[in-house]
């Protein structure tokens, strides 16, 4: 049954060193920053963090990055133009990568969410990403088996919830937070708001309640990424 819980920090309780966690967002469209400043708050340290990115300017994953809170990091894009916490980390080799092609990623944790046990792909064969993995021809084109990839929690961004956990999203913040969702032992949901048992209509709900174990509503930050920018310049 899912928990309605009054605070992010409340909604992160449990969360212990050395797990793993997905954070949802395509760089801050749909990250759930109230989660991840209430994980910093929180305490826990040595986590494996799986996101599209590697955090940006001064909130949410790249404040965690900074704090030594993150041991490695799994995604698709790595670097950019304010991704200066994960660049000085990495260079440093205080925190470890695994760079994954942007379609594995969405279906390494689509295939967790989903039972698959493992699939081939195409992307990244002939490349350092497939060094070490199984390869096979298939139709005349070579491929690369790619497994699940699951997660002790997920930590998404949702628009409304209504009191059974079921979940809608916003436009592209709905991104990655729907295959999170199913592809993590516990799943803790920021939302907008919480609306009665039958607010949403059966045909807009993306990610059913069955899948959503903590529900907190926290109001979206407005200009968080302008607020960022004036506590460092942008990264050349």
């Amino acid at each position: 049954m899912v928990a309605f819980v009054t605070s992010p920090f409340d909604a992160v309780a449990g969360i212990p060193d050395g797990a793993t966690v997905m954070i949802g967002g395509f760089g801050e469209a749909g990250q759930p920053v109230a989660l991840i400043e209430a994980l910093l708050e929180h305490g826990a340290r040595d986590l494996v963090v799986v996101n599209n990115n590697a955090g940006s300017a001064e909130v949410g994953l790249a404040l965690l990055i900074a704090a030594d809170r993150v041991r490695k990091v799994v995604c698709s894009f790595p670097r950019q133009s304010d991704s200066w916490h994960f660049d000085e980390k990495y260079r440093a080799g205080t925190i470890e990568l695994e760079l994954v092609p942007q379609g594995n990623l969405a279906e390494r944790i689509r295939a967790a969410g989903a039972g698959i046990g493992a699939f081939y792909t195409p992307t990244g064969y002939g490349t350092l990403l497939a060094a070490g993995k199984e390869t096979r021809e298939i139709d005349g084109r070579h491929h690369v088996l790619e497994h699940p990839l699951r997660a002790d929690f997920a930590l998404i961004r949702a628009h409304l919830a209504d009191e059974r956990g079921n979940l809608t999203y916003r436009r592209t913040a709905r991104n990655f937070g729907p295959i999170m969702a199913t592809a993590a032992t516990t799943t803790i949901a920021e939302v907008t708001r919480v609306v009665p048992a039958g607010g949403i209509d059966p045909e807009n709900v993306v990610t059913p309640g069955i899948y959503v174990d903590r529900v907190v509503a926290v109001e979206p930050a407005s200009g968080a990424r302008d607020a960022a920018r004036h506590g460092r310049g942008a990264a050349t």
